[in-house]
């Protein structure tokens, strides 16, 4: 299997309050705004974390709701939005074609295409690149003049769907990615599946939900101690916290949720694991489902559930 897909590029979310928002993700989580826009009369800020090269790895929209307006993976080559088009044309799947900077500032060349789950998802190639606040000669470990938690990068995307099963094949079978880890139901059918292009524990996941919500969408924070130090952040500025720094039985990751400030779940991530291309998955029990998602509680909240945007 070849590595088409490198990535998770980047989400686009909806936002009620879009000033709001954006001085949350740049003043509390610390993410940089590189542009603006207005597209079909909507507002638009556009982010990205500091260590992130590409344009945008978060887009902010003005809406009436909140939640993923789409979801967007890195191709390697051009030519692979041509293989993946043939690939999801072949299985009927309607494909949409976009120019550069056709669908916003510092865009790429993208194609775009529903999930089995109603999730707008697009592949997209050639992105604008500004740079990671270094110099490329003899560069320091990280910029002198970061704001808030700063994470280094954003990590992956969960989302729901009523039919796990056909989320989880359609990903690995058209898409090519590899499924890492999966919870699984007394009766067989899959609760949870996690999936990867990065050689990560997952670039995307998926649960056992509505069609077409976002669960959350994670950034990655160097170690452990980012995690603890980011909750004390979180805290400082009221932000309402979900789930206290703690560890994940599926992925091994150490983790900490809470939400934006219209409702969007966030997490920072660290740990995990490297998956070589012949990895063999990993399935929990539903028996063990606690342990899996919350490995020292060994249960899940109801709110962890039932709460998504």
């Amino acid at each position: 299997m070849s590595d088409r897909i490198l990535r998770l590029q980047h989400v686009e979310i909806r936002v009620p309050d879009l000033e709001l928002c954006t001085a949350y993700y740049t003043e509390v989580l610390g993410l940089i705004e590189t542009a603006r826009d207005v597209k079909d009369g909507v507002d638009r800020v556009f982010l990205k974390c500091w260590d992130e090269h590409e344009h945008h790895s978060v887009v902010l929209r003005q809406a009436p709701t909140y939640g993923l307006d789409h979801m967007a993976f890195k191709v390697a080559e051009q030519g692979d939005l041509d293989y993946f088009t043939d690939r999801l044309q072949a299985v009927s799947v309607p494909v949409k074609r976009y120019a550069a900077r056709e669908l916003g500032p510092g865009w790429g060349e993208a194609i775009r295409f529903e999930s089995p789950s109603g999730h707008l998802v697009e592949l997209v190639h050639g992105m604008e690149r500004l740079g990671n606040m270094l110099p490329m000669t003899n560069p320091p470990p990280k910029p002198q003049d970061l704001v808030g938690i700063a994470p280094p990068r954003l990590d992956h995307v969960f989302v729901m769907a009523e039919d796990v099963e056909a989320f989880s094949a359609f990903f690995t079978d058209v898409l090519e990615f590899r499924l890492t880890e999966q919870i699984v139901a007394n009766d067989g059918h899959q609760l949870a599946a996690f999936l990867e292009r990065s050689h990560t524990p997952h670039d995307i996941a998926v649960i056992t939900g509505p069609n077409g919500a976002l669960h959350h969408f994670a950034f990655w924070m160097d170690d452990w101690n980012g995690i603890r130090d980011a909750a004390d952040t979180l805290a400082y500025h009221g932000v309402t916290i979900d789930v206290a720094p703690t560890r994940h039985g599926v992925t091994r990751g150490y983790t900490t949720y809470f939400f934006d400030p219209v409702g969007n779940r966030n997490e920072l991530f660290t740990g995990g694991y490297w998956v070589d291309p012949d990895f063999e998955p990993i399935t929990w029990t539903e028996e063990e489902m606690g342990r899996a998602i919350f490995y020292y509680h060994r249960q899940v909240n109801e709110r962890f559930f039932t709460v998504h945007s």
